[in-house]
């Protein structure tokens, strides 16, 4: 993602264009699966930006629609929403040995209650998926 083109995005979602929003912006939007604030502090830390700055970017974004949160276990990751990932949710992928999570693009799950099912438990926002990884198997 360009420099404009994530100046663009977070301007439109109500947000001042700062150095930390964009360079976050910037990495999340490159990033194949939702990472971190470790993981992403690891990308772009280099940069001059403290973790404080890089945690409160992350939730400012998240909160304005730009970034999906997903709260896994103890660990908070982000994703990009590119607009595929707006058209509908797709199911992430969490390794239960290192606890690497991938995005699972090209892949549907449908969930249909069995008749005998009771009163419906809500809406769901998430799916995902445990297992082992391929390089921890």
């Amino acid at each position: 993602m360009s420099i404009d083109a994530a100046r663009q995005l977070v301007r439109k979602a109500g947000l001042r264009a700062t150095p930390a929003r964009l360079l976050v912006m910037q990495c999340l939007a490159g990033s194949s699966r939702p990472l971190s604030h470790l993981e992403v502090c690891e990308q772009i830390g280099d940069r001059g930006f403290d973790p404080s700055t890089i945690y409160r970017s992350l939730t400012e974004l998240s909160e304005a629609g730009v970034l999906a949160r997903l709260d896994v276990d103890s660990t908070r990751r982000f994703e990009y929403l590119s607009d595929e990932a707006q058209s509908g949710e797709h199911p992430h992928f969490l390794c239960v040995d290192c606890g690497k999570m991938a995005c699972l693009e090209g892949y549907s799950f449908r969930l249909t209650p069995r008749k005998s099912a009771s009163a419906p438990v809500g809406e769901i926002t998430q799916v995902l998926v445990k297992g082992h990884c391929v390089e921890c198997k």
